[in-house]
């Protein structure tokens, strides 16, 4: 278990906390880059580890996200004019452009002493992957791009999705590196669902006591579950986490490599970012339909939101004959929201000094360990990990190997991303 110091610092990531600060030196998913899909259309508000931002794209494509609230009396950009290169405030008419720079005070005219030192906080932005990133962190340190492979492959060849969630992000992302929870929770779900029906995975899943074995790479973790499969031989999943809320799920069968990042919006919600591709080829039909239609780690949403359908204002929609029968381990349709129902069950915020772990929580007290290192570090002035893509160019992989073989060697060749080669995935 955790102290409460120990706690409080690793949940905490507005400005001016340790986590906060050893976020802020990573590029952060913030926007699909659908929901700014032309020049100068509608303003979108953006909230990230507890600051409030509007992002906007402007006349000639550039892309700005820059504190929400006008400089003269405070009133939501939100509500703002997007036309010629500047987004303008409709109260009074300041205008301010990608960099937060006003460019426009009707009030004082074009030589006034004023406009030029209103300067709005403003957020370099940049678009890989179908996703609009940003970086909120000191200017001097700005990091290279992420090169995670789903954002590099042709967009034929990925799908990438978020989703609200009502919980603070550090129990959310120990779910996407707990393997051990598969076996019950999504149980059902694994012999049902298009995108793991079928699968030597779904089937080896059925052994409910895995072995895990965890390793520190450049970039986090890497994470390996064993479990009994045929004589004489283990299935092995690998997970991949990167600093510093990255995760790289075990892949079944012949479709698509699937990965999370959780993303604070403040301390009790985060983003739920859902990211799938294949390195060879387009996404299949039958894999978009899933995608689409809800399955696999994807839920169906609100129309024209990112909410889910089910949530915990609707408990879910369980249902408790389903649970009975097994279809549905905890009575909750969908991979994706049988496990957000969980973690949003424990509060906002989780506590875990009552906690009472196990061997098999290993994975979640390497990855507090190695965040809470980092952020303290940090304080110290040692650069954080992962910030350098290379460590970002790695694979989760499954498959089964003879029990002789040792962790670190049945992962040899399975966990490079390269470029043409297809995953190792049974």
């Amino acid at each position: 278990m955790l102290t409460r110091e120990q706690n409080e610092l690793l949940v905490r990531t507005g400005p001016g906390t340790p986590m906060g600060e050893l976020f802020r030196r990573y590029w952060i998913p913030a926007l699909l880059a659908e929901e700014l899909p032309e020049p100068d259309c509608a303003p979108v508000r953006v909230k990230l580890l507890s600051e409030k931002l509007v992002a906007f794209r402007d006349t000639q494509g550039r892309l700005g996200l820059i504190d929400e609230f006008c400089a003269h009396r405070g009133v939501s950009l939100w509500f703002g004019r997007n036309e010629e290169c500047g987004l303008r405030c409709p109260y009074h008419g300041w205008k301010y452009d990608v960099s937060g720079q006003c460019i426009d005070l009707p009030s004082e005219g074009d030589d006034g002493p004023m406009k030029k030192r209103i300067r709005l906080k403003s957020y370099p932005c940049h678009e890989r992957g179908g996703v609009i990133w940003t970086y909120m962190g000191p200017p001097a340190q700005q990091p290279p791009l992420p090169e995670f492979e789903w954002a590099t492959v042709p967009a034929t060849h990925r799908f990438v999705m978020k989703r609200w969630q009502d919980s603070n992000y550090l129990q959310a992302m120990e779910g996407g590196i707990d393997s051990s929870h598969v076996s019950f929770l999504h149980s059902g779900e694994l012999h049902t669902d298009p995108l793991h029906k079928g699968t030597k995975g779904a089937e080896y899943q059925g052994d409910t006591n895995p072995v895990f074995e965890v390793v520190e790479s450049a970039g986090g973790l890497m994470i390996g579950a064993r479990r009994n499969a045929n004589a004489g031989h283990y299935y092995w999943r690998i997970t991949q986490w990167i600093m510093p809320w990255h995760t790289m799920i075990p892949p079944y069968g012949d479709n698509a490599l699937n990965g999370h990042a959780w993303v604070p919006i403040d301390d009790e919600n985060c983003w739920t970012w859902n990211m799938s591709h294949h390195p060879t080829r387009p996404l299949t039909k039958i894999e978009l339909d899933a995608m689409n239609n809800g399955q696999g780690m994807y839920a169906d949403m609100i129309p024209g939101t990112y909410r889910a359908a089910a949530n915990k204002d609707n408990d879910y929609l369980i249902d408790r004959a389903a649970q009975k029968s097994g279809r549905y381990y905890n009575g909750v349709k969908g991979i994706a929201m049988q496990d957000a129902s969980l973690q949003e069950s424990m509060g906002p915020n989780a506590d875990r000094t009552t906690e009472n772990l196990t061997v098999t929580d290993r994975p979640i007290v390497l990855a507090r360990r190695r965040l809470l290192d980092a952020a303290l570090a940090l304080q110290n002035n040692s650069p954080p990990p992962a910030l350098d893509p290379v460590t970002h160019r790695v694979r989760s992989a499954s498959f089964t190997r003879p029990t002789s073989v040792a962790f670190k060697d049945a992962a040899q060749g399975a966990i490079a991303a390269e470029a043409g080669v297809a995953p190792v995935s049974i």
